[in-house]
């Protein structure tokens, strides 16, 4: 990563107002998932913001943990590299993100890649955005229910489940026929003796 010197004027304001939104107590419970999650032998990243996104920068632990949400042979991402090369590393996160929208995070949901990874003016980091996407992940998770979210159930809102209604064909042709007795009421109806808006009517 490179060196970057103190920010100034209006990049030090942006970039204090977001790290005001970052979750230092949020940190400790996603750091707990993830390593809990992908069942390996990962390191636990020292506290802190910076440290946090040392951790998940390279994309690797962030492939690990999306993979880990599907059955063994359905990995979304079948080739995790630990390259140090900065577009390979871009690359996976990108790779996470577009996985993470395939699982059913919301687009809405899902941080830019240079909230994560070393960001140039005027790109920030925003490490509160990357909080989001995970906390949305493991609500995802803990919704579908089916047997690859590792955890307690607590750690994430459970997503309200649609509640769609099945309708038979025979209900459906049946609303049909309403709809048409309903438009055919107006049938016979005409405009006559109707004048158009602000003209005087004639009065036999």
């Amino acid at each position: 990563m490179a060196n970057r010197g103190p920010s100034y004027g209006l990049s030090r304001e942006v970039q204090e107002k977001i790290e005001q939104k970052y979750d230092g107590d949020l940190e400790n419970k996603l750091v707990d998932w993830i390593i809990l999650q992908c069942a390996e032998d990962i390191e636990h990243p020292p506290p802190g913001r910076a440290h946090f996104q040392k951790w998940l920068m390279d994309g690797t632990v962030l492939c690990k943990l999306i993979n880990s949400l599907y059955p063994p042979g359905q990995e979304p991402i079948p080739k995790i590299s630990e390259s140090k090369m900065a577009f390979k590393q871009m690359e996976q996160i990108s790779q996470f993100l577009k996985a993470a929208e395939v699982y059913g995070v919301r687009t809405t949901d899902i941080f830019q890649t240079v909230d994560l990874w070393e960001g140039k003016q005027p790109f920030w980091k925003d490490m509160a955005a990357v909080q989001r996407t995970l906390m949305a992940l493991g609500s995802v998770a803990v919704t579908k229910d089916d047997g690859c979210y590792r955890g307690e159930p607590s750690w994430f809102h459970r997503k309200a489940q649609q509640n769609r209604r099945g309708f038979s064909e025979e209900q459906l042709r049946q609303g049909q026929n309403v709809i048409g007795l309903q438009m055919g009421s107006n049938k016979g109806a005409s405009q006559a003796g109707m004048t158009g808006y602000g003209m005087p009517r004639q009065i036999m």
